[in-house]
């Protein structure tokens, strides 16, 4: 039995569209079994991750072995992509560049194998997102240049976050500097994010129409990044000194299950938005015209349209 003071949460939220697409969000969430497709980004973002570095160190190895403090700098900047865990990362990851061809062949083939999974996992997620169903695949080809796209966005925005990382240093540190830096590191991440939607989405959805989950996915990374280098360099320093690698593992894992959770969030507030599935109900009977859109939504997906390639044609409510 739902209570009054469950429909008076009920009818405000509706009345209110931040509170009310927030739900939205949380119920599509759940229409699309969410924690299946976090956990399956999450598990092929982990298995990137080493040999990511590892061509990453081999290759500052091989071009800037006269320039140690470029080195430094850039490999420093990279490390900070996981605050809670970078340091740890660098500490036990050196050891690798002592067989810099090898290595960077045999992180090349790993990284190859890990991304085409990390890109199979985003596209079984938009897919999902926008009720394109994923057993719709497109052929090989088509999937091997959208996973090798995907991976090159993901390569320029680490080295465009490496460039930024000294722009404060400019002119001994300035704060004005540094704040500008943050700006251009804030909207470099919410193009990171628009990029790697189109990428990853059916060509079928507009590019307007992921905006709002890009920007949301941006801004939102940034200040995971900057709330973990305040955690660990306020609380977990000395923690990870005690617990060494095992404990770099666990917070890698949970630095990249966070991240794949806000990935999936912002995308899911993309079809909310343009699509208008909100506002939904919080314990429905009865159900709103939203309720009775996503649940049509979902219920058509395995029917969509799609193309030579096994891409849909269209996407959302006719």
């Amino acid at each position: 039995m739902v209570t009054p003071v469950v429909r008076s949460l009920d009818a405000f939220q509706q009345r209110h569209r931040p509170t009310a697409v927030a739900v939205a969000v949380v119920r599509k969430l759940g229409d699309d079994d969410g924690g299946t497709l976090i956990n399956s980004i999450a598990f092929a973002g982990f298995v990137s991750v080493f040999p990511l570095l590892l061509i990453l160190f081999t290759v500052l190895d091989l071009v800037l072995s006269g320039d140690p403090h470029a080195r430094a700098t850039i490999a420093h900047s990279a490390l900070a992509q996981f605050p809670l865990v970078g340091e740890e990362l660098g500490s036990n990851i050196h050891g690798l560049r002592r067989t810099s061809v090898i290595g960077l062949v045999v992180g090349i083939v790993v990284l190859l194998w890990g991304s085409m999974a990390l890109a199979r996992a985003g596209q079984v997620a938009m897919s999902r997102v926008w009720a394109v169903h994923h057993d719709v695949r497109p052929r090989f080809g088509a999937r091997l240049v959208r996973s090798l796209g995907f991976l090159g966005v993901l390569g320029l925005g680490v080295a465009a976050t490496s460039a930024l990382a000294g722009f404060g240093t400019v002119g001994g540190r300035q704060p004005f500097l540094g704040a500008v830096g943050e700006v251009l590191a804030l909207v470099l991440n919410v193009v990171v994010y628009l990029l790697a939607f189109r990428i990853l989405t059916p060509p079928g959805v507009r590019l307007r129409q992921l905006v709002p989950g890009s920007v949301v996915g941006g801004i939102g990374w940034t200040v995971l990044q900057a709330l973990g280098g305040y955690v660990v360099g306020r609380y977990l320093r000395h923690a990870g000194q005690v617990y060494g690698t095992f404990g770099a593992v666990l917070g890698l894992t949970a630095w990249i299950y966070l991240g794949a959770r806000l990935s999936i969030v912002a995308a899911e507030l993309n079809p909310v938005l343009s699509l208008g599935l909100w506002p939904r109900g919080l314990a429905p009977p009865p159900s709103t015209p939203a309720d009775r859109r996503a649940l049509a939504l979902a219920a058509r997906g395995p029917t969509r349209e799609v193309d030579g390639d096994g891409d849909a044609v269209t996407a959302g409510p006719d």
